[in-house]
């Protein structure tokens, strides 16, 4: 796993396939998101620091749920509970929370449609959003099975798009990262064409689902 500082404090665990975010602060530390099972994320933190570790998810995708068992209990909106893996104990996000770690406070901003409970995390002062899976450079954004909503997913998008004034960097799970406010705008330009049958399309060659290409934006979606 390769490990890049943003700051003293701010930590991008890449694993390749996807990625999670560590903030270590002075007494206490903050993980957003775990990656798969496999991906070895608790050796990783445990390697950067000993403080006491509360792990906040921005949805609960296998890639971003799967590491959990070691840590024992996560923070998540409580749509995606159902997704969340037998065994770890549960907490609430609610729109609005805040959580305070070193020089950071994130605070919850709800903006569910690739799953129903997806999260991002908002730290107002610094400009800084860490998306998920809902905001990307390029795609692909899943948006096939039964807990996605595309409907959903584009009212999210303009929500994030009402605050983009505010938003400096993105920190996405999967593609180039960091990237630019600007791509809040673009996916939701693409979604919107999604929607009104305006993209090409093809078959997933292994997923149960189509490609459909936009302008800036591919999507996995039926």
């Amino acid at each position: 796993m390769q490990v890049a500082s943003m700051d003293q404090q701010l930590y991008i665990l890449d694993e390749g396939r996807v990625r999670a975010f560590l903030i270590v602060g002075a007494e206490s530390a903050l993980l957003i998101d775990t990656c798969f099972a496999d991906s070895g994320v608790y050796e990783t933190v445990k390697s950067i620091t000993s403080l006491p570790v509360t792990v906040l998810l921005t949805h609960a995708d296998g890639d971003h749920a799967g590491g959990l068992g070691k840590f024992g209990a996560c923070c998540a909106m409580e749509p995606d509970w159902p997704m969340i893996p037998e065994g770890v104990s549960l907490h609430p996000l609610n729109e609005g929370d805040a959580f305070c770690c070193g020089d950071y406070r994130l605070e919850v901003i709800s903006i569910p449609g690739h799953t129903r409970g997806s999260a991002a995390f908002f730290d107002r002062e610094k400009g800084l959003l860490i998306s998920g899976d809902s905001v990307q450079k390029d795609g692909p954004i899943f948006m096939f099975g039964p807990h996605r909503n595309m409907e959903q997913y584009i009212a999210s998008q303009k929500k994030l798009l009402a605050m983009a004034d505010s938003i400096r960097t993105i920190l996405p799970s999967h593609h180039p990262c960091p990237i630019g406010p600007e791509y809040i705008e673009r996916n939701l330009l693409d979604a919107l064409d999604l929607q009104a049958g305006k993209l090409p399309s093809e078959p997933h060659p292994q997923f149960p689902c189509r490609v459909y290409q936009g302008r800036w934006t591919a999507f996995y979606h039926e």
